[in-house]
This record gives C-alpha cells, sequence and structure tokens, in this order.
C-alpha cells in the first residue's frame, strides 16, 4: 500500500497521535508535508511544529477538507462534537480512521452525510516506541484496501491483528489497557523488593529486567505461558510459595474482573456518544 502521496490529517494532536505521527516519518511512510494534526491546544499544535516538522491547526474543517485520510486521535467524550463539526465537509473517497475507545463505526457511520469507510482500531502506549499492538475493525463501507491502509500506518508503530468489531471492546480491555495492568506488576515488585531491604534503583531494574526477559521467553519460544510458569516452579520452592498466596487471595479472579471491568467501560463510552 503506496501511502507517500497521500494527505493525512490527526484530528487530536495527543500521545497516541505522537507515537503514529513518529512512527510515520521514521518508518517513511508519509512525507512530511503531507501530513497535519489539528487540537485546540496551540502549545502541542507548536510541538508537532517544532519538534517534528509537522504543521498543526485548529480548524478541524479546514484541515478535513485537505486531507484523504482522516485519524480521529480524540477522547471518546469528545467524538459527537468532533463529528458534529466536521460531517459535513468528509466527502466519498476520504477514508476515516477512529482510535477513540469504544465509539463504534456505526455511531461514526450514523454522524457522517456520506457512505465513508470507518475502520475501527485501539492501539495501545507502547506504539511510542514502536512496540504497540493494535486491534483494527472494518466499518460498513470498508473495502480491503482501506483495510490494508491501515494496517500499513499502524505496523509502522508496531503489531496488528484484525478483529470482528463486537470483540474490539475486549480488545480494548486486553491490549489497549494491558500496559497499565503490567506497569502495576512491575511497581508492585518492585515495592515488594525495596520492603524486603533492597535499594529501590536495583528493586526496580530486576523487576523490569525479569518482566521483559519474560516476555521474550514466551514469543521466542512460542511455548504456553503455563507450559512456561511450570518449568519455573518447583514443588515445594519458593515460587510455588508465592503462587500458593496470589491463589489463596484470588489474584487470577481480580485479575479477570479488572479486565472485565475495562471491557464493560469500553462499551459504555458507545453509549456516552
Amino acid at each position: 500500500m503506496e501511502l507517500k502521496s497521500k494527505k493525512l490529517v490527526f484530528v487530536g494532536a495527543g500521545n497516541m497521535a505522537e507515537a503514529l505521527v513518529r512512527g510515520i516519518l521514521k518508518a517513511n511512510l508519509v512525507e512530511k508535508e503531507n501530513l497535519l494534526v489539528t487540537d485546540v491546544n496551540l502549545k502541542r499544535l507548536e510541538f508537532f511544529n517544532q519538534a517534528l516538522g509537522v504543521k498543526g491547526v485548529s480548524n478541524n474543517k479546514e484541515a478535513v477538507l485537505l486531507s484523504e485520510v482522516i485519524v480521529l486521535s480524540i477522547k471518546p467524550q469528545m467524538m459527537k462534537n468532533v463529528l458534529d463539526e466536521i460531517a459535513g465537509v468528509v466527502q466519498p473517497g476520504q477514508k476515516v480512521i477512529s482510535i477513540a475507545a469504544g465509539i463504534t463505526t456505526k455511531f461514526i457511520e450514523s454522524k457522517l452525510t456520506k457512505e465513508i469507510p470507518v475502520i475501527r482500531v485501539m492501539p495501545n502506549t507502547p506504539a511510542l516506541i514502536g512496540h504497540g499492538m493494535a486491534g483494527i475493525s472494518a466499518g460498513k463501507y470498508v473495502q480491503d484496501e482501506d483495510m490494508e491502509l491501515a494496517r500499513v500506518i499502524f505496523e509502522a508503530v508496531g503489531k496488528v491483528v484484525v478483529v470482528k468489531e463486537e470483540q474490539m471492546d475486549t480488545v480494548t480491555a486486553l491490549s489497549g489497557s494491558g500496559p497499565a495492568y503490567f506497569f502495576t506488576i512491575v511497581e508492585i515488585l518492585a515495592e515488594a523488593g525495596v520492603s524486603l531491604g533492597l535499594p529501590e534503583e536495583i528493586s526496580l531494574k530486576l523487576a523490569i529486567e525479569t518482566m521483559e526477559g519474560a516476555a521474550k521467553m514466551l514469543k521466542e519460544t512460542n511455548e504456553h505461558p503455563t507450559i512456561l510458569r511450570n518449568k519455573v516452579t518447583s514443588p515445594g520452592g519458593t515460587t510455588m510459595a508465592a503462587l500458593n498466596v496470589l491463589d489463596e487471595k484470588g489474584f487470577r479472579k481480580t485479575f479477570l474482573e479488572a479486565v472485565t471491568a475495562a471491557a464493560k467501560r469500553s462499551k459504555e463510552l458507545s453509549i456516552i456518544n
């Protein structure tokens, strides 16, 4: 999919828009002059211009008129107002990509006045360092070439899986929110190390490197996490002692409930609009 000559606008200049713009430029997918960002925060527009060489404007309608691909990189609560603002200027031939949690393609299509391809994407924050994971799903008017375009854009900052839209709330809960779960576990491990006598710097380093190594083992061995966990866990050993406490405290049940709550909230965000 050739993107170099296409004009892209990011409506919303937040962290994820920044990650995507950086990835697109690093991969040389689109020329700087064909990228545009919009935001009400003029400091963010100035940042994009000075740090990335990408022009920013505060007028959404103006930016949409100049673009072929419109990436809605805004908060879910802002979606209705932004769509009401740009609906009249979005034309056939343009494509819309939304990365707003919980917002369905059906909702976006209902706000637009033409039959516009709408693709829903849920990326995550490791896209900031080129190791993101994104789920993408197609709206009613999307063709294969539209999905390929979205795939190319998001593979610039990580990996992509295609899912049915009814699965996107789960993708949001698992992968979109997932880094926060991971950071929390690292935080807890580091705190435990400190409470047991380790210096904070060493404890945090041990936690981070251990988690990174474990993740690499999962990828490189291609073994199921249950198998790898069992290889670490000797009967009557230290790991078993720790896992027994987690089981007694209902760690697995609590974690499942947490991910379920995130998926539920994703569904609720579609109702807000």
